[in-house]
């Protein structure tokens, strides 16, 4: 025992002597380190992934199926519009709004930049908004771009296995944390299985740290906006020749291989000269003061549209309290125009004919009227405050919601399926009481 005591002794002197001979020893001047970006590596994919998502959102093929599909859809020019110039403006804007928002990220990440012309991004983004001036040639040609996206593809892979590692690695350590704690007098199957633990962390810790070698994690913030800067001018350029704006302020190496079918041109081009360009796109989105949006109704009127979808295919599942539960979720503008049109309809509901009629009428509405209540559902979702850092799953866009729909002409469209529903309703519970009174009728 004084044995052990005296090479422990033995081996801490040795071990302060290295010490103080490290110590009096002068270190070699190093460059100051470039910091990396470390944990913003997670909201940086996002952004990846949202330039990426634009970009596909551009392609010639989801160009032609906005022009030939998205705007003309029934319920769209029902109770949107039937102005197609205007519901180009809309999607146009809404594509220049996504793109303001992921450019105010980089130029987030952007000031801690070493580069002068980094650091300057958000400047540099303006004038190019504004003018189509692009003083580094920043707009990639087609080729460059398609590069750019699949390292951008890689990088999001990467970000996010080293995301699912990390927190099997946390798991791990919280795992040996409760094993620790629970101490079983040190037997055999405990220690190894404490054992095994530790190896299976530092395999993990392994892992991890290969990953953030190999990730956006262990890059500079110089290395990461340059890598972002310039996807996003050629979304916004691509963006700028798709919908005919100012053509002349494009870069001649653009891609104007584009089919003809795939340029769309909005006839009223928003001349505000008093604005930015961003400025001047955000106005267009401010819905006018006979939308759902305006009235704060379009996710609530989506919600009772897609109940009421569920109720008309199932009416016979529709109990007394869901039939009152919906009546409480109406507004008291549906109310009144509901009382109004059922006022002098009898209690009697048995006739077959009358049913059928009613099924085929709200089938019609619903068939036009039920894809804008979920598009306005995805759109919501995915711009939910737990989904900010993610792109979008759809393309769904705003004129495809709800959101401009036109106030009266939707609570129309709502009042005439309520009053099929509570026909169709009756009917049914007619139905059945005949059917169960005929049965006892003939048990008896």
């Amino acid at each position: 025992m004084a044995l052990e005591t005296w090479l422990i002794k033995l081996k801490t002197a040795i071990s302060s002597g290295l010490g103080t001979v490290k110590a009096s020893t002068p270190k070699p001047k190093l460059s100051p380190k470039k910091s990396n970006v470390g944990v913003l590596a997670f909201e940086i994919a996002g952004i990846m992934s949202k330039i990426l998502h634009l970009w596909q959102a551009l392609a010639d093929k989801n160009i032609v199926s906005l022009r030939n599909e998205s705007i003309s859809l029934e319920g769209v020019r029902k109770i949107v519009s039937n102005d197609e110039s205007f519901l180009l403006g809309l999607a146009c804007a809404e594509l220049v709004e996504n793109i303001k928002l992921v450019a105010k990220s980089v130029s987030r990440l952007s000031r801690r930049c070493e580069d002068s012309n980094l650091r300057s991004f958000d400047r540099l983004i303006e004038v190019f908004a504004n003018s189509g001036h692009d003083s580094l040639c920043w707009v990639l040609n087609p080729k460059d771009m398609e590069a750019k996206s699949k390292k951008m593809e890689r990088q999001v892979t990467i970000i996010a296995t080293l995301y699912k590692e990390m927190e099997e690695l946390t798991a791990l350590e919280n795992g040996l944390r409760k094993a620790l704690q629970c101490n079983e007098n040190e037997s055999s199957a405990y220690e190894k299985k404490i054992f095994d633990l530790q190896q299976k962390i530092l395999w993990q810790k392994q892992e991890v740290k290969c990953l953030k070698e190999r990730s956006l994690w262990n890059r500079s913030f110089d290395s990461v906006v340059n890598l972002l800067a310039t996807p996003v001018f050629t979304v916004l350029a691509r963006t700028k020749l798709v919908f005919g704006i100012g053509h002349g302020c494009c870069p001649t190496y653009l891609p104007r291989s584009l089919s003809s079918s795939a340029i769309v041109h909005p006839t009223k081009e928003n001349k505000d000269s008093t604005n930015g360009f961003f400025e001047s796109n955000s106005k267009l989105l401010k819905p006018p003061a006979t939308t759902l949006a305006a009235a704060a109704l379009a996710l609530h009127y989506a919600n009772l549209i897609i109940i009421m979808e569920k109720m008309i295919k199932s009416p016979h599942l529709v109990g007394v309290e869901a039939r009152e539960d919906l009546y409480l979720m109406l507004p008291s503008s549906i109310r009144s125009s509901l009382r109004a049109r059922l006022k002098g309809v009898g209690f009697s509901a048995s006739d077959a004919v009358l049913a059928g009629e009613w099924r085929d009428a709200v089938g019609m509405i619903l068939g036009w009227l039920s894809p804008l209540a979920h598009n306005m559902i995805k759109w919501q979702s995915e711009r939910s405050f737990e989904q900010q850092n993610l792109a979008p799953k759809t393309n769904v866009l705003l004129l495809q919601t709800l959101y401009f729909a036109n106030k009266e002409k939707t609570e129309a469209a709502i009042t005439e399926l309520l009053v099929g529903l509570n026909y169709i309703w009756r009917f049914e519970r007619e139905m059945t009481a005949k059917a169960l009174f005929e049965c006892f009728q003939s048990s008896s």
